[in-house]
Order: structure tokens, then sequence, then C-alpha cells
């Protein structure tokens, strides 16, 4: 394949690709939903919370050595 038959073919390719994106150019339709979009934010804080409690009966134990 010479260098002119190679810029004859990425001519024709881009030629093909510029046609193909033309007619695909209409076909996307962009519209609000009818319903209100819903973010649903499931947080879990459990454990945050046990390390809080986990951390305050260690400093508990700590201050009452005798206690325990």
């Amino acid at each position: 394949m010479t260098r002119q038959d190679t810029g004859r073919l990425r001519r024709a390719m881009m030629v093909g690709a510029a046609i193909l994106s033309a007619g695909l150019g209409g076909c996307i339709n962009i519209a609000a939903p009818d319903e209100p979009i819903v973010i649903e934010l499931n947080i879990n804080i459990r454990q945050e919370v046990i390390y809080r409690l986990a951390q305050d009966a260690a400093n508990t134990i700590d201050e009452n050595a005798d206690i325990f």
C-alpha cells in the first residue's frame, strides 16, 4: 500500500465517519422526567457509635481499674 493509498483510505474513513455521525445527530432527545429524582442516602453511623462506646468503655476501665 502506497502513501497515496493510505491517504485516500484515511480520507474515505473520515468522510464515512462524518456521514454516520451526521445521520445519528438527530436521534438524541433530552427531556425532563415526569417524576422527581429521588436520591436515597443510606448512611451507616453504627460503626462510629460503636467506636465511641468502645473508647468510652476503655477509658472507664482505665480510670476504675480496681473495680474490674
